[in-house]
């Protein structure tokens, strides 16, 4: 109800609205004062190039102030940044570069001449040294001429080194100046960022203050302090108001590489928020993890050998352990089989998807596996369940196809991805339409490479299917659990060489 609140306030003010269109997080919190319920709504960063909307929960720390330090100080990095700029492409600079470049050639100039002149002469030398019965006096000259030209090349490089430090006197004198003020410029940035992270304290429910380096113990990442979360919880504390629950969603365009939908929630960034929300959440009674709750501690084996082992795994269960307390694929496998050998896990699954694993008993037929992986020998099928109903694509979708959408890491976001076309990895799928519905789509995925949430990017991003995976609350909507199951996989056996192919449907 607050987040619909909010998004009604956003629709009737478009002084703001324009920027938020561009794409902005909210947040909304639920608090109690005395017997009252109400909430407060914050933006992260800022909106517009403003933190002090009418409506809105102040910053922690507002940095924007004009006649503040961190803005005083913001103009002079600035102004230093300018100069640096004015010599880096002034006309002195140019003029010394191109004097020194002329320097460093004629130098190259007088040093080869003088090598032509010593191989001409050599040449002269060795015929002369050809002859028979040259006198011992003229086979010293010769020894000589050569001694001495050598001795001379030496003199001249020597000369030419000379040469070209007085052409380039200028030139390296403007950079030991550059290189000087970026180094200030370094040391100011650096102390300011120390300093503006000092600024944020942040409090507790217990009443206890941290401050943001103390927190993240170092430096923490650039615009830690500002998102939604920290914001909306400082203003609560402050006002004495007990925070009852809490969300965050998108507003507007998708920022490029990423997925965000509009009016989707989404929950608060790894990177800078995990840290101090860790901090800012003691003291208040928080619903478990639900990623911590147990799901099972039993995996049904499809197929075993003396060799390896086919499982299919439920979803909510990690693959190999984490930092979740849980069972795994892996510590369940150890206990069935106490005397294989090796990793015994060949190739993962995401914790939210569930299907067919491959398992290796020793360390030989790991390698194997891992080797057919990698030549993509192994065929894998998924099935999966789309969202199609905020998509404009699915009209436009093909019954089947390919993506192509290089993947990388978001550094303070993990484990979401993004597209990067500069440094992603090469990521393919192939997909096959099975069934098509008002509200859903039922889509056969056949990954050709196997990168991190390849699946449920290229079904989410708008330059791939454009429809999210049914519960992918990273890149589309929460349900019961991810609708996303690895239902074939077929390889050859590396000991027997016989082909095998094996299925497990999709239990939705």
């Amino acid at each position: 109800m607050a987040a619909e609140e909010v998004c009604r306030y956003l629709e009737a003010n478009g002084s703001m609205r324009e920027d938020a269109d561009k794409g902005k997080m909210f947040g909304v919190l639920v608090v109690k004062r005395g017997k009252e319920l109400g909430f407060v709504a914050a933006y992260s960063g800022l909106l517009g190039g403003r933190n002090d909307w009418e409506w809105f929960v102040p910053p922690v720390f507002d940095a924007q102030q004009p006649d503040g330090h961190f803005k005083r100080t913001e103009a002079e990095i600035s102004a230093l940044n300018h100069a640096i700029e004015a010599i880096e492409q002034g006309e002195e600079r140019r003029k010394a570069g191109e004097e020194r470049e002329r320097g460093r050639m004629a130098a190259e100039r007088m040093v080869e001449e003088y090598r032509r002149k010593m191989q001409a002469a050599k040449v002269v030398r060795d015929m002369r040294r050809l002859q028979r019965n040259i006198p011992p006096e003229e086979h010293a000259a010769l020894t000589k001429e050569s001694q001495f030209m050598k001795a001379e090349l030496r003199r001249i490089k020597k000369r030419c080194e000379e040469l070209e430090h007085v052409a380039s006197s200028c030139y390296d004198d403007l950079e030991r100046q550059v290189d000087g003020m970026k180094a200030r410029r370094k040391r100011m940035s650096d102390e300011l960022q120390q300093w503006l992270f000092s600024q944020y304290s942040m409090l507790n429910a217990k009443g206890e203050r941290r401050d943001l380096p103390h927190i993240f113990n170092a430096l923490p990442p650039a615009g830690s302090g500002d998102c939604c979360a920290p914001k909306l919880l400082q203003y609560a504390y402050r006002q004495g108001w007990k925070p009852v629950c809490m969300a965050e969603f998108w507003w507007g365009a998708s920022p490029k590489g990423e997925i965000r939908h509009h009016r989707h929630y989404y929950p608060a960034c790894r990177g800078k928020c995990l840290p101090i929300l860790t901090w800012m959440l003691q003291g208040l009674d928080v619903e478990p993890n639900p990623q911590e709750q147990n799901v099972g501690e039993s995996v049904e084996v499809v197929y075993e050998d003396e060799w390896l082992a086919v499982v299919n795994k439920p979803a909510g269960m990690l693959s190999v352990p984490g930092k979740i307390n849980r069972p795994s694929v892996y510590s369940l496998m150890r206990k069935h089989y106490p005397d294989a050998e090796g990793p015994l896990v060949v190739h993962r699954l995401d914790m939210a998807t569930s299907g067919l694993m491959l398992i290796a008993k020793d360390k030989r037929t790991h390698e194997q596996l891992q080797k057919a992986f990698l030549k993509r020998g192994v065929k894998k099928m998924y099935v999966a369940l789309l969202d199609a109903r905020s998509s404009h694509t699915m009209k436009t979708v093909q019954k089947e196809g390919t993506i192509c959408l290089p993947l990388r890491p978001d550094p303070l976001n993990r484990p979401r991805q993004v597209v990067d076309e500069t440094h992603g990895k090469e990521a393919i799928t192939r997909y096959e339409m099975l069934e098509r519905r008002e509200e859903t789509v039922r889509m056969a995925l056949y990954p050709q490479t196997g990168r991190t949430h390849q699946l449920r990017m290229h079904c989410a991003h708008p330059h791939g299917l454009g429809m999210p995976i049914v519960g992918d609350e990273l890149y589309g909507r929460q349900a019961g659990r991810l609708y996303l199951h690895a239902q074939s996989i077929a390889f050859v056996h590396p000991m027997t060489k016989e082909r095998m192919r094996f299925d497990r449907q999709a239990d939705f």
